[in-house]
C-alpha cells in the first residue's frame, strides 16, 4: 500500500510539473503574440493632423454597442465624433461605418450613419457595412467588398493595435487615430478580453477564413446610398 502511494504521488508530481510547464509556455506564447501585434504597427497611430497627409480612400469607424433607442454608447459616440472630425479636416471624403446589423432589432450602422448626417455630413459619402460582425470581418470586407486600399481607422487605442494589425496584414495600407476622448467604465475587463482577441486574430490572419457574408462589390469611390437598406 505504501509503495502504491509513493508511486501515485510520483505520478501526481510529474503531472503537476507537466501542467506547470505547459501553462508557462502558454502564458509566454500569449504574451509574445500580444507584444508582437501591439508593436508591429504602433507607429501607424497618428494624430488627426498627421492623418491629413495620408490620402485615404476612407475613414473607417468601427462599431460598438447601441441602445434600444439607437443612441450610441459612450465609446461609439466618441468614435463617431472623431470620425466626423477627421472627415471635416479633409482626411477623406468617405466614411465607412462598420458594425453589427445581423438582426432586425439590433442595428449599429444605421445609428452610426444617422449620427454623421446629423453632424452635417452628406448622406452619399457615408457607407454602411451591415456585416461587420467582428474586427476581422470588417477589415476583410473593407478590402473585398468596398475595395479599400488605404484607410484611416478610428477606435479606442486598446483596440486600435489589433485593428491595424489585421487590416495591414490583409493588404490594406491602414493608419489609425484613437478616439479616447474620455475614460470608460469597465475598461479593465475590455483590456483582458482584448488579450484573448489578439491571439484569436493572430491565427485568423494565418488561416484567413472567409467572413460570415461577402456579397456584391460596392466600391468606396461610389455613392454610400448604395449601402442603405
Amino acid at each position: 500500500m505504501s509503495l502504491l502511494s509513493k508511486h501515485t504521488l510520483g505520478i501526481i508530481k510529474k503531472l503537476v510539473i507537466i501542467v506547470a510547464i505547459v501553462s508557462a509556455i502558454g502564458v509566454i506564447a500569449i504574451g509574445s503574440i500580444n507584444i508582437y501585434m501591439i508593436k508591429k504597427y504602433e507607429d501607424y497611430i497618428l494624430t488627426p493632423e498627421e492623418a491629413r497627409g495620408m490620402d485615404a480612400d476612407c475613414i473607417m469607424v468601427l462599431g460598438a454597442r447601441v441602445f434600444k433607442d439607437e443612441k450610441p454608447s459612450l465609446m461609439l459616440n466618441d468614435r463617431l465624433e472623431k470620425g466626423v472630425e477627421l472627415y471635416n479636416l479633409g482626411v477623406s471624403d468617405r466614411l465607412l461605418m462598420t458594425g453589427d446589423h445581423g438582426r432586425l432589432e439590433y442595428d449599429e450602422v444605421n445609428a452610426m450613419k444617422a449620427y454623421a448626417i446629423n453632424q452635417g455630413i452628406e448622406a452619399d459619402t457615408v457607407f454602411m457595412d451591415h456585416a461587420g460582425f467582428s474586427t476581422y470581418e470588417s477589415m476583410f470586407r473593407a478590402k473585398e467588398v468596398f475595395e479599400v486600399k488605404r484607410m484611416i481607422v478610428v477606435t479606442q487605442e486598446y483596440h486600435l493595435y489589433r485593428a491595424l494589425y489585421i487590416a495591414n496584414e490583409l493588404g490594406i495600407e491602414s493608419y489609425g487615430v484613437h478616439a479616447d476622448i474620455q475614460e470608460y467604465a469597465g475598461q479593465k475587463g475590455r483590456d483582458y478580453r482584448e488579450i484573448a482577441a489578439r491571439v484569436k486574430d493572430f491565427f485568423y490572419i494565418i488561416f484567413k477564413p472567409d467572413p460570415t457574408y461577402l456579397g456584391d462589390v460596392i466600391p468606396i469611390s461610389e455613392s454610400g446610398e448604395l449601402t442603405d437598406d
